[in-house]
This record gives C-alpha cells, sequence and structure tokens, in this order.
C-alpha cells in the first residue's frame, strides 16, 4: 500500500527532479550564449537575462512547496492534500515564459515569413494560454485541495490546448517557408535541413509534453500529469537557447558567429535566392556549351605552324592549338563548329 505522500508527492517530487535537471542546462546554455554571441543586439541580451530570471524563479518556487509539507509539514497527513500558495505560482510563471517564447518565435515567423495571418495566430494562442495559466493559478487558491483541482479542468484545458496549438502553428509555419527555399545546392540545402531538424525538434518537445500533461490531467486525478507540468518551462526556455546557441552552426558566407538571428536568417534566404537564379541561368547555358577535356604530351620540338588568320579566327570561340606528339590526343573546348587545323607550309 502506497504512503499517504506517495499518491501526491511522488509525481511533485519527480517532476522537481527533472525541472531542476533541465535548470541546469538552461545555465549551460545561458553561459555559452552570454560567452559566444557578445555582438548580439541589446535588447535580445535583456530578453536572455529575462528567461533565465524566470527559470529562476519557477525552479525556486518547485523546491518550496515540495520541501514545505516534506519536510516542515512533516507528520501533518491532511496537509499533504493541501496546494500551498506556492504551488499556485507555478502555473503562471510556466504560462509566463511560455508568452516569452511563443512571442520570441512569432516574431521569428514574421521576419523570416512575412505572414501577418501566421503570426496574428501565434500572437493570439499564445495570449490565450497565457491568460489560461494565471486563471489556473488563481484556481489553485480559490480550490487547494489536489482532488478538487477537476473543477476547474476548463481553464486547464485553455492552457494547454493553445499552448501545443501555438507550438504546433510555430513549428508548422518555419518548416513550410524554409522547404519552399531548397535550391538543389547541396551546401545550402544542408542548412535548411538543420534548421528545419531543430525547428521540429523544439517545436514537437513543448507541444507534445503540454498534449501528454493535458491528457493525463482529464484522465487521472492522482496528480501524474504533474510529471510532464513542472519541467514544461524549463523545456520552452531550452529551446529557445538551443535555437539560439546554434546559430554558429548556421554560418553562411561570412556570416559570424555573434551576428543577430534575424540577420542570418536573412542573410540565408538571400544566398538561397541568390544561388537559386545562378543555378537556373547555369542550367540553361550548360545545354549549349560542351567541354572537352583531355591530356597532351609534349615533346621538344616547337611546333612552328602559323597561328590561324582573322578571317578563320571569327568562327572561333575557343580553341587550344595542341602540340604534336606520338598518340597525341586532340582537345577541344567549343561551342558550336571548329574552325579546320591549319596546315604547314
Amino acid at each position: 500500500m502506497l504512503s499517504p505522500a506517495a499518491e501526491t508527492y511522488g509525481p511533485i517530487f519527480v517532476g522537481c527532479v527533472l525541472n531542476i535537471l533541465l535548470y541546469g542546462i538552461m545555465i549551460t546554455q545561458t553561459f555559452l550564449y552570454f560567452t559566444v554571441y557578445k555582438r548580439d543586439k541589446l535588447w535580445m541580451k535583456l530578453f536572455v537575462g529575462l528567461l533565465f530570471l524566470c527559470d529562476t524563479l519557477n525552479c525556486a518556487f518547485d523546491i518550496a512547496f515540495t520541501y514545505m509539507p516534506l519536510v516542515n509539514g512533516f507528520g501533518n497527513i491532511p496537509g499533504l492534500n493541501q496546494a500551498t500558495w506556492v504551488f499556485g505560482t507555478d502555473p503562471a510563471m510556466t504560462a509566463i515564459i511560455a508568452l516569452l517564447v511563443q512571442m520570441f518565435f512569432a516574431w521569428r515567423v514574421k521576419i523570416l515569413t512575412g505572414s501577418v495571418p501566421a503570426t496574428c495566430f501565434i500572437m493570439f494562442c499564445s495570449f490565450c494560454q497565457w491568460c489560461g495559466g494565471l486563471g489556473t493559478s488563481i484556481a489553485v487558491g480559490m480550490f487547494p485541495e489536489f482532488t478538487h483541482f477537476q473543477r476547474f479542468e476548463v481553464i486547464v484545458i485553455i492552457w494547454l490546448a493553445f499552448s501545443a496549438v501555438a507550438d504546433s502553428a510555430i513549428t508548422a509555419a518555419l518548416v513550410w517557408h524554409l522547404r519552399k527555399h531548397k535550391t538543389g545546392f547541396s551546401q545550402t540545402d544542408d542548412i535548411v535541413n538543420k534548421i528545419i531538424r531543430l525547428t521540429v525538434q523544439t517545436g514537437l518537445v513543448t507541444a507534445l509534453c503540454a498534449i501528454i500533461d493535458l491528457i493525463l490531467f482529464l484522465a487521472s486525478p492522482s496528480g501524474l500529469h504533474l510529471i510532464f507540468n513542472l519541467p514544461l518551462s524549463k523545456l520552452y526556455t531550452n529551446s529557445l537557447m538551443s535555437s539560439l546557441n546554434s546559430r554558429a552552426g548556421w554560418k553562411y558566407g561570412n556570416v559570424g558567429a555573434g551576428t543577430h538571428m534575424s540577420e542570418i536568417s536573412r542573410s540565408n534566404m538571400k544566398g538561397l535566392s541568390v544561388h537559386s537564379e545562378i543555378g537556373k541561368r547555369f542550367s540553361q547555358a550548360g545545354q549549349e556549351v560542351f567541354i572537352d577535356v583531355e591530356s597532351h604530351e609534349m615533346i621538344d620540338a616547337i611546333d612552328k605552324a602559323p597561328l590561324p588568320s582573322p578571317s578563320d579566327t571569327s568562327t572561333l570561340k575557343m580553341h587550344p592549338v595542341p602540340s604534336r606528339s606520338s598518340g597525341d590526343k586532340s582537345a577541344r573546348l567549343s561551342v558550336g563548329q571548329a574552325p579546320p587545323r591549319p596546315t604547314s607550309p
């Protein structure tokens, strides 16, 4: 038989451990960002600092609401079924962090695609999930018993459902736009494939975690959903930081590692467009140019044959005069018909 604390605080403890582990990764990601990308704009650095501050507060609150009933309230069995005000901060902090991250990705969608409807849809979903997260925190204060959390399931559905929809919309918009800019050149297509893989991975993780959290919340009143709910905020911040820190692998041409994300994206897209046009022109010209490259063996004898007269060169585009040798092979780089070889006097 499980102890009274196992049913409720077992999932909370596991979720808190995962939260702390992801917070350690966030510390590393933040350190790498401020070390490598020193040339980023000030507002970007302040934005990353704000996310790190929110993550730190969220981690501290999670540790606090695990410590208070299990250590300070040890032996208080009825208190194990009560959610404290510290526990109520988690939905609000998670919603705020998700709002910041999703708004950043919405801005990226606007910069890359220029699509106002897609950007507005993402921002609308993000705002709805933020309202749902704040509403969930308020509802926890009104119904602090864990067994009564099902009373405000509508608010939780709004929070997690809109969060998953926003993440899916961000992923779909970026992948659709990037796939349109494939050119057939291996260098540019490799860059596009890297960005697509990273976009799908980061967007899929947060969306899938929110969906699993919602399903478990609706299916089981035991609190099992908290295993996925508590680390959700760290998944958002780590997805954003991994996207920012991976810019060094997206360098194209002379784009430096410290270049702003939007500048890199625009440089990549411009490079893709230019190479696309060059490829089209080259393919059109390639149907008319024939290139034959063959080897020659040089001998000591000097070819004293006279060069062709100006009248003959009018039809000659490119024609190297080969040296005479035994087993000599002809070489020609021509467009159209080459002139006859001049005879020696």
